[in-house]
């Protein structure tokens, strides 16, 4: 899978879509830290797995994979404090807060997929 072409990966255009979802709730955000955090986030999940999609070794591609998965649990986690704090209303969040969770299942699901002796 590694050098594999990440464009074609479902779970790659979701988080992309995710990340576009993302910045159009945070943009009006005047809490700096909370809105910067998020976008970082959000950008990380497809951005590592475009970035171990194109490494060397299916090691290098399962390792980023793990990173695209936690970025997903630091954005959730962030939709939640957002959330609770009363930045966002419920009906904002719940949707990113279970697209996110797919999506990390999806990039568990590929990472036991690939070929690595651990």
């Amino acid at each position: 899978m590694a050098g594999h072409n990440f464009e074609d990966l479902e779970v790659w255009k979701r988080s992309c879509r995710l990340s576009v979802d993302v910045f159009k709730l945070i943009q009006p955000l005047n809490l700096f830290a909370l809105k910067d955090q998020m976008a970082r986030s959000a950008l990380s999940v497809a951005s590592n797995i475009a970035e171990g999609a194109e490494r060397e070794s299916e090691k290098d591609f399962r390792r980023f994979i793990y990173i695209a998965k936690a970025s997903a649990g630091e954005l959730r986690t962030q939709l939640y404090i957002g959330l609770k704090s009363g930045y966002f209303e419920e009906q904002q969040v719940k949707h990113l807060i279970n697209e996110a969770r797919e999506i990390a299942s999806m990039l568990k699901g590929l990472a036991n997929s690939l070929n690595v002796s651990d």
